[in-house]
């Protein structure tokens, strides 16, 4: 007798996008803030802020399995993988690439299939993989490049606010890490 899928503990469920109406354009909150960023108006506390809020673009690509020789002699793929795309900087450190809307993302590479995904998951996947950064919109047209503890907290969830005094700082959950003002 075989359990099923609901009884396993590993099994795993496919749930419906929050994001089905999407087409692909950037928010025009995190587009203003890395536009700003770029130009140097917009401080990085508040493209953070508009990043944590924001729905990102995360691109799988085909990775080649198996190949096998046909009977003609031609080889021939028999398996392939899909995975989300992982750089090396010239620094040795691994960063996943996300971009803020499709034409970005096929600027970079347009057989890239994109899988929307809000930024905390984003940044949450590039922690399990390793990857040392984030790195949003790298083909343009304004890369920005989230990195350390600010990486891990949006990770955790936390999102970068505006203080009273002008400053920013991050919010998040009482029973994670405590949060620390940023500049």
């Amino acid at each position: 007798m075989t359990e099923s899928p609901k009884e396993r503990p590993d099994a795993r469920r496919l749930e419906g996008s929050e994001y089905v109406d999407d087409d692909g354009s950037a928010s025009p909150a995190l587009a203003s803030a890395l536009a700003g960023y770029d130009a140097g108006t917009v401080p990085y506390a508040e493209a953070l802020a508009a990043l944590g809020s924001s729905r990102l673009l995360v691109p799988v690509v085909a990775l080649l399995g198996e190949v096998e020789i046909g009977e003609d002699g031609l080889a021939r793929d028999k398996s392939s993988d899909m995975a989300a795309v992982l750089l090396t900087g010239g620094d040795g450190r691994l960063a996943l690439l996300a971009f803020s809307d499709i034409a970005a993302l096929t600027a970079w590479n347009p057989e890239a299939r994109p899988v929307p995904v809000a930024a905390h998951l984003a940044a949450a996947t590039a922690v399990q993989e390793g990857a040392a950064a984030l790195v949003l919109d790298v083909a343009g047209p304004h890369r920005l490049v989230v990195d350390g503890d600010d990486l891990h907290r949006i990770a955790s969830g936390w999102r970068a606010v505006r203080l009273e005094d002008g400053g920013w700082g991050w919010l998040g959950a009482a029973d994670s890490a405590p949060g620390e003002q940023i500049q």
